[in-house]
């Protein structure tokens, strides 16, 4: 259990030592917020559905999870270029734990930026419906950013090309995202359209977050963390079958 506690606190000091990262992460967030969110909010409004601001705000809290805890893979391959990844494999634990800490680093870091992008959203102008609702929303966060860090190691274990990563990740991102409901509400879609975002485990996501901070989810909080609870063991247990798979 050591070898979980020394890699997760060393993803967290990673994190902590980049200043550049931590500024870098936030302006794509920041962009949504305020183009999107002051941009479509006059139209969104006279459509009767209110705020767009309290609409889109969980699901660019998401968003950045998602970037954060998918990207978080690409430190792997790094490791693996500059032979870090073969001196932690050679230790004499199992693997097993060296990808659950490496996970559960990414997964931390990826909930600490999801939480300073909700401090940013409270700034523009975002409220919480209830306080007491936050406790289930970062629930939800972490989940998100455990499911998409397994993922994203799951990958990086079966590439070692820095260039072919990016590629794949920038091919599921978008899709991930965009089909999320993260910009547009759940309801009144194409039937097509409606089935593909059921099968997208961040939909749960970003529903659970709005079921928490907005009282307007869709799915019901209590499917949203049984769907993300399923699918994050799922991700974790593949991760962690081909991180051992890799050969050094």
């Amino acid at each position: 259990m050591n070898a979980i506690y020394i890699l997760w606190l060393r993803q967290i000091k990673r994190y902590l030592r980049s200043r550049s990262r931590i500024i870098g992460s936030l302006g794509q967030p920041l962009l949504f917020l305020v183009a999107l969110g002051f941009g479509l909010g006059p139209t969104f409004a006279k459509a009767g559905q209110g705020s767009y601001l309290q609409f889109l705000a969980p699901g660019i809290i998401a968003m950045s999870v998602l970037f954060t805890a998918l990207f978080s893979g690409i430190e792997i391959i790094w490791d693996r270029q500059f032979g870090f990844l073969k001196e932690t494999l050679v230790a004499p634990v199992p693997r097993w734990q060296i990808m659950f800490g490496r996970t559960l680093g990414g997964a931390t870091v990826a909930t600490l930026q999801g939480l300073i992008v909700f401090l940013i959203t409270l700034v523009i102008g975002f409220r919480p419906q209830s306080l007491a609702h936050i406790i289930s929303a970062f629930i939800v966060t972490i989940l998100i950013a455990l499911l998409f860090t397994g993922l994203g190691t799951a990958i990086a274990s079966l590439l070692d090309d820095m260039q072919g990563f990016q590629l794949i990740m920038n091919f599921l991102i978008m899709p991930i995202f965009f089909l999320s409901g993260a910009l547009f509400p759940l309801t009144g879609l194409p039937d097509v359209l409606t089935k593909i975002i059921s099968v997208n485990p961040l939909a749960y996501g970003v529903d659970g977050l709005r079921a928490s901070l907005s009282n307007t989810g869709v799915f019901g909080l209590s499917l949203d963390l049984l769907v993300l609870i399923l699918v994050t063991c799922a991700i974790v247990a593949s991760g962690s079958y081909l991180f051992s798979k890799i050969q050094i």
